[in-house]
């Protein structure tokens, strides 16, 4: 992907499920055309490969799963999230934790299949660790901060340049994502200053219009 981005996780609310999350798409892809702007998408895996043929611009997978293609049914090994046309894959979301022995096996799979892999972190002393396994980005997200209304470049700035410091003092060659609890343009903007590559958050579809020219985030 190229950087700085916005990263838009669906996650799998009902506003953004089959037809509806579609024509989402449909719109951020527009949005970039209009702004210029790198937006990537991370769409439920069931919309993955229709988004993914419907939209030029990259959409990543929101999870997967550290198994090899077979026998391994309501899993998805990295060949999946590759065959629907991902060009990339975020792991260990807050939402759905990952353990260490999982993301050993699964990041550098990933990454040969040319996958590029966002791995999240809740704090600094995990970001570290997650460093050493050397996928593309890691994503520092307090859980206390997402879905919230203050942005963790406001609420805790000293947490993105530390992780910032850090990641790059274990792994010069893992850029630095930042989420929770984003908004506006300011806090994209802000987190670019502290030294990451771009952002993670979730549309907010619900609360106004997506123009063309605007983005609606939270």
């Amino acid at each position: 992907m190229r950087i700085p981005a916005i990263l838009l996780n669906f996650k799998t609310y009902p506003e953004i499920l089959g037809k509806k999350g579609w024509e989402l798409a449909k719109r951020f892809a527009a949005v970039e055309d209009d702004t210029g702007a790198s937006i990537v998408l991370a769409p439920p895996t069931s919309d993955l490969a229709h988004i993914a043929k419907l939209v030029h611009i990259p959409v990543f997978g929101q999870h997967v799963d550290a198994v090899e293609p077979g026998q391994t049914t309501g899993w998805t090994p990295p060949e999946a999230l590759l065959e629907a046309g991902a060009a990339g894959t975020l792991i260990n979301h807050s939402e759905r934790k990952v353990a260490w022995e999982e993301m050993a096996q699964s990041v550098p799979r990933c990454r040969r299949l040319g996958l590029e892999v966002i791995a999240c972190a809740d704090d600094i002393a995990e970001a570290e660790t997650l460093a050493k396994l050397s996928p593309e980005y890691i994503a520092i997200e307090p859980p206390e901060l997402i879905g919230g209304d203050v942005s963790v470049t406001t609420a805790k700035p000293e947490v993105i340049t530390k992780a910032v410091d850090r990641i790059r003092a274990v792994n010069p060659n893992v850029g630095v994502l930042c989420g929770a609890g984003v908004k506006t343009r300011k806090d994209v903007a802000k987190a670019l200053e502290l030294g990451t590559m771009g952002v993670l958050l979730r549309p907010a579809w619900s609360r106004r219009r997506i123009r063309r020219r605007r983005f609606a985030i939270s």
